[in-house]
């Protein structure tokens, strides 16, 4: 989902690639053209109206679910298929080269991914502890935090100005993990609330994520022209899955949301805050560049909450995929006001130094 976003080179390798003032004699003097800062200018805006826009429809199928519930509820079925849907429009929006950055630069990568497998599923126990949740809510708390990052994590590093192509590979190589790590540590974290299955969730997610990312990819490369074509359409299917996944299970929980809402609401709040501070405080204490701290900090706070809502109804019960439901919505706001902080702290070191 990246692809649109992010800095495309001119030409192909050096022989092909031109500078600004090179290409456009109407640069200014720091060598960026008109067309150039226009083009940057619209391609921000399309970010920032998608990262905006996710929320707001995850939003819309919240209350869809919850004034409609006996409708929602009966499309209870369809969770994993939409899963499925998005993970494979995630392997469409991949690339080779997003897998090679482990070879260029493996540090960054590693140290992203340790702390997302690391900072938040503890945290998400801390949380359940310190909260006193009960076992229903708690497993889906600790599920969120076991699952893999969230794909709309590299729309929100681009605003932010962070490192997209780090944000990318970080969040493939922990979907490609996930496998093997979310059912072993929900199992490890979770298993003393509500019993676990744990080989079979790890073919679950073999089977509607990481199937469908492989199938994508190779998608990709044998009809590039054709999801060419269709990659400005594929954020906007995911969030509408993602909307409907949170409409199906808002419309099962709604007497549990009335009851439970609020306080699985701060339990999100505070495991996707942890996790911004913590992955932030990762990359400056691995004396990681701010971009990449950024990143870090966004991939650790933004989880796949949609697999994690898919599995908790799967493995535990419809009141477990509820934290799920509410992280996909949380999770979209704080990003988007993440990515303004980090640009508005830009702005002024820029106004600073001028």
């Amino acid at each position: 989902m990246t692809d649109s976003l992010e800095p495309q080179s001119g030409g192909n390798g050096a022989a092909g690639h031109t500078t600004p003032t090179q290409a456009n004699p109407a640069a200014d003097a720091t060598g960026v053209s008109d067309a150039d800062k226009a083009a940057a200018a619209r391609a921000d805006r399309a970010a920032f109206i998608a990262a905006l826009g996710f929320p707001v429809l995850v939003i819309i199928g919240g209350l869809l679910g919850f004034f409609f519930p006996d409708t929602a509820a009966g499309f209870a079925p369809q969770v994993t298929p939409l899963l499925g849907i998005i993970m494979f429009g995630m392997g469409l929006t991949l690339r080779p080269v997003d897998f090679a950055l482990v070879a260029k630069r493996p540090l960054p990568v590693l140290i992203g991914v340790v702390a997302q497998f690391v900072i938040m599923p503890l945290f998400a126990v801390a949380t359940v502890w310190v909260l006193q949740l009960p076992p229903e809510i708690a497993v889906g708390v600790i599920l969120v935090g076991c699952a893999p990052g969230g794909t709309s994590s590299n729309v929100v590093s681009y605003l932010a100005r962070g490192d997209v192509a780090l944000s990318v590979t970080m969040t493939s190589v922990s979907t490609l993990l996930a496998p093997l790590l979310t059912p072993m540590l929900t199992l490890w974290l979770a298993g003393q609330y509500m019993p676990l299955d744990a080989g079979a969730m790890a073919w679950d997610i073999v089977k509607v994520v990481l199937i469908p990312v492989v199938g994508g990819l190779v998608v990709r490369l044998l009809l590039p022209k054709v999801v060419a074509f269709i990659t400005p359409a594929l954020p906007w299917i995911s969030v509408l899955a993602i909307s409907s996944i949170v409409c199906i299970v808002v419309g099962g929980n709604r007497d549990n949301i009335i009851t439970a809402g609020g306080i699985v609401l701060v339990a999100v709040i505070i495991h996707n805050g942890l996790g911004y501070a913590l992955g932030y405080l990762t990359g400056k204490i691995t004396r990681q560049t701010e971009p990449v701290s950024r990143t870090m900090a966004i991939e650790v706070g933004m989880q796949n909450s949609g697999m994690a809502t898919a599995l908790a109804s799967t493995y535990f019960s419809p009141l477990s995929a509820l934290p799920g439901a509410v992280f996909s919505v949380w999770h979209n706001l704080s990003g988007a006001v993440v990515a303004a902080i980090c640009r508005y702290i830009d702005g002024r070191a820029k106004k600073a130094q001028n």
